[in-house]
């Protein structure tokens, strides 16, 4: 469906769920991915499964919230294949869930360097190398809660909502310079960290919350956010684009 032949791709996140669905979906269309999470072991079994497919891919452990560690991780895409051309931001943190006025600091601080400075070091270091390879796209992976808000999670909406303006603001900046800058925002998402930690009874009723009347896939979230990157795309930036099952319909 889409044509990556010859770029590289950086997908923070990536070891399970909607960060290895893109990292896969990229790999098939010809990207070489550079897997990223928190331990080269966590990335083992998506690099294994692109390989096994005939496709390109490293890992490269990388903790988003410390600059440094972005820096090295771009640094290490182009020493790898030499150039980077895409990027997508997906590293996140749900955090704690407590009343605003109850929300502990260390939790708050927690979730902000993740979710929000996170996607800054990379992008810091990801648009001076995608400038230097003639240009390309970033997607930022927001959420449904960037758009509105959900009771006593305060850190994770406010980092959400930062995200788009964030976006905002470096798409205005590197429009002309041959690079778009997209986010995306998923709904609730069968994903690892949903099902391994929510009783069928409470996914039942996140399910319920949707229009659709179930919650979304991996997949479904790859594919928008593939198509962002790809130069189908070529007249989108700047924008945030929802893959919600109807949530933010009412």
């Amino acid at each position: 469906m889409f044509d990556f032949k010859g770029k590289t791709a950086i997908v923070t996140g990536a070891a399970s769920g909607i960060g290895e669905a893109i990292a896969l979906e990229l790999a098939a269309s010809g990207a070489f991915v550079i897997v990223s999470d928190l331990s080269e072991e966590s990335c083992a079994s998506p690099v294994a499964t692109i390989l096994d497919r005939g496709g390109k891919a490293a890992a490269f452990a990388a903790d988003v919230a410390d600059p440094e560690a972005m820096k090295a991780l771009v640094d290490f895409a182009e020493a790898q294949t030499g150039a980077l051309h895409l990027a997508v931001n997906n590293a996140g943190i749900g955090g704690a869930q407590a009343p605003t006025g109850e929300y502990p600091v260390d939790a708050w601080q927690q979730v902000i360097n993740v979710n929000l400075n996170g996607v800054f070091y990379g992008m810091r270091y990801q648009l001076p190398a995608i400038e230097r390879a003639g240009g390309g796209a970033i997607v930022n992976m927001a959420s449904i809660l960037g758009s509105v808000g959900f009771a006593n999670s305060s850190a994770y909406v406010a980092s959400k909502h930062a995200l788009l303006g964030l976006t905002k603001t470096a798409a205005m900046e590197y429009a002309q310079k041959g690079i778009r800058i997209n986010s995306v925002g998923p709904a609730f998402i069968q994903t690892p960290l949903l099902t391994n930690n929510l009783s069928q009874e409470m996914l039942d009723g996140l399910a319920g919350l949707h229009p659709m009347g179930r919650i979304g896939t991996s997949e479904e979230v790859s594919a928008l956010t593939c198509f962002l990157l790809s130069d189908r795309a070529s007249f989108i930036t700047g924008s945030y684009h929802l893959v919600d099952g109807g949530y933010t319909a009412p």
